[in-house]
Formats: C-alpha cells, structure tokens, sequence
C-alpha cells in the first residue's frame, strides 16, 4: 500500500460554524490576556454571525457535485478543513465599512480570496512536499500530487469568474495578485537548497506570497463599499502591513511552533532552505551558523529531527526569533496607524482585533 493510499479518508460532512475566524480570533486573544480585543470580539460575533454563516455555507458549496473530477475531490477536501477565513473576512469588513451590507456581491469577492488562497495552499503544498495542514494529511497525500495541482487551478479560474460576476472591475487587479504570487513562489523555487540570506529578496517573495492578497482583500472590500480614495489606500496599507506580519509570525512558528496548534509539519521552511527572517537574521549575526544553514540546506539525505531542533536552537541563541516577533510588531504598528485614520466603528474595532491576533496567534 502507498503512503498516498494509506491517507486516502472518506471525508466526512462538517457542521457550518457560524463564527469560525471571530471564535479563533478570540480564544487566541483570550490565551494571550488581551481581553479588551476579547470582549470585542465576542461582542462582534452577534453582528456578523449571520454573515459568517453564509460564508462558510457558500464555501461548503464549492463543490456539491459528487461526480465532479480527483481535482475537485482535492478542492473539498481542503476547503472542508476549516481555516481562519481572515482573508474574505477582511473583505466583508472593508465592506462594512463602507455601510454596504454582505449582500451576494460583496459575499462573492470575498469567497474569492478565499479560493486564491486556498489555491497557493494546494500548490504550496506540492512545491514543499507538505504532508500536514491544519492538523490533517494534505490534500495532496490523499489524492495525489496532479489532482492538488489541477485542484488550485480550478479554484484560480473559479475564483476569477466569482469577481468577474461580482465587479468586473476587480478583475485585473486580482489577475495582477495571482501574478505576483506565481513569480513570487518562483523567486523560492530558485532559492530552495542554496541558503541565501537576501532582505530585499526575502521582501519581494513575501510581498508577492502573502501581503498582496491581504492588500487585494481590503481594497476589493473598500471598493465595493465605495470608500473614497484616501480611504481606499489606507486600507491597502493596512492589507500590506497586516500581510508582512501574518508572514512574520508564520517564520517565527515555522521553527517554534506547536505542531497540535499550527497544525502543520514543523521547521519545513527549515528543510527546503527557503529564505525566512530568523533565518536571515541568524545568518547575519553568525557566519558559523550562515554555514550550517547552507549545509542543512543542500544535504542530499533527509536531517534527523535532532539535526532540527540543534540548528532551531542555535537560531533560538542569537536572538532572531525573539527579533523577528519584534519587527512583526513593527509592522502591525504600521497598520494599526493607517487604520486609526479610518472611520471609527464595529468594523474598524473588528480589524484592529484582527491586526492585533495576527501578531498574537500561535496557529
């Protein structure tokens, strides 16, 4: 029996949670004391349960054909794992904000970001190999690494006629998201097994990855909402601040985290040589430790678990973990600034509890 086959699971149907970003949003910001986000969040769930509701509803319906094709097998069985949904809800907020209900419109922009995220999830896992995500095997463990291929392109082509239904406007825009984070994925690619600490690299690959889809989540909201301008910008600048520090914090757990809480394999970036910023930071503080990083890197055989946690300790020893949550702050500062410049009220209070879990989450 394969590896594959020995995952292969009958996927079982999963209640609809009404609230799952706010209810992970808030039992994050319990665990770390901060109970005036807490008490804000629960008392946020009321307003949007609702809309949250729909979402996951909407979501759960991706695909509802059981004869569809393996790829869209490996789309639901993704999407059926439920993850934090941070990116649509930062749309719904925008939205809001803008005093524009969840109405199918703005519901369907939001799916999409979800489905481009999902879709760099199915491909990432491919890329790195992955065998774990939240908490389960990857998709491509169950079905195989072609179908989780062909399972991200369905979810880009469906999410691009979602806007396209919804406002056409945000087409292009949303084109240029993918784009980027194609040659960004591509910028990793060349780097994986040759260790090279690059910050001007490292910004651009993280840009692309990650914060260009959080900018795309919140201008397509504020757009929607019909924000002006100036407002329009201040919430990309949040989308670009919040998306550095949501990357940040996935470096940082990369070598720290819980596996049972991030739910996915530990210190993989370490394995693939890709360029994180305690890496970075390691690297430049120590030459020795540049070395080993490069050897673990470029080993041909697979490093032992102790290998991992010797080198995660030496990282730990110069001070770049501690660091890199530092400069995440930094950048979460830089949000809350630009968002602070922004109508006050449940959505703005709603991002700002977001901004500050993002930071705070050990997931």
């Amino acid at each position: 029996m394969t590896k594959q086959s020995t995952f292969r699971v009958k996927l079982a149907e999963q209640p609809a949670n009404t609230d799952p970003v706010l209810t992970t949003l808030a039992s994050t910001t319990q665990r770390n004391q901060a109970d005036d986000v807490s008490k804000r969040l629960i008392e946020l769930r009321d307003w949007l349960a609702d809309d949250l509701y729909d979402l996951e509803v909407d979501l759960g319906s991706v695909v509802t054909d059981p004869g569809k094709d393996l790829a869209w097998k490996a789309v639901q069985y993704l999407l059926h794992k439920a993850g934090k949904r941070v990116r649509p809800i930062c749309t719904l907020l925008a939205a809001r904000m803008g005093e524009r209900a969840f109405d199918e419109d703005v519901k369907q922009v939001a799916i999409a970001a979800e489905l481009v995220h999902s879709a760099t999830l199915l491909h990432d896992d491919v890329i790195d190999q992955g065998e774990e995500r939240r908490g389960h095997p990857t998709a491509r463990m169950v079905y195989g690494n072609s179908a989780s291929v062909l399972g991200g392109d369905h979810l880009l082509v469906d999410a691009l006629r979602r806007v396209n239904g919804a406002d056409p406007r945000l087409v292009s825009s949303l084109l240029d998201v993918i784009s980027q984070m194609v040659h960004a994925e591509a910028l990793q690619l060349d780097m994986r097994n040759c260790f090279r600490p690059d910050r001007g690299l490292y910004q651009e690959v993280v840009h692309g990855k990650t914060a260009a889809l959080f900018q795309w989540a919140l201008e397509a909201g504020a757009l929607l909402g019909d924000l002006n301008e100036r407002q329009i910008n201040l919430l990309s600048d949040v989308g670009i601040n919040l998306g550095m520090t949501f990357q940040l914090v996935d470096d940082k757990l990369d070598l720290c985290g819980d596996p049972t809480e991030t739910g996915k394999d530990t210190c993989l970036d370490l394995r693939e040589g890709k360029l994180t910023w305690p890496m970075i930071l390691a690297a430049e503080r120590s030459p020795e430790l540049l070395l080993r990083l490069r050897q673990y890197a470029s080993a041909v055989d697979e490093p032992t678990q102790s290998d991992a946690k010797s080198l995660v300790e030496a990282i730990a020893a110069t001070g770049a973990i501690e660091a890199t949550h530092e400069r995440a702050a930094d950048f979460a500062d830089k949000a809350l600034k630009s968002l602070r410049q922004l109508p006050d009220g449940p959505s703005r209070s709603a991002l700002k509890a977001v901004i500050h879990t993002a930071l705070e989450r050990s997931r």
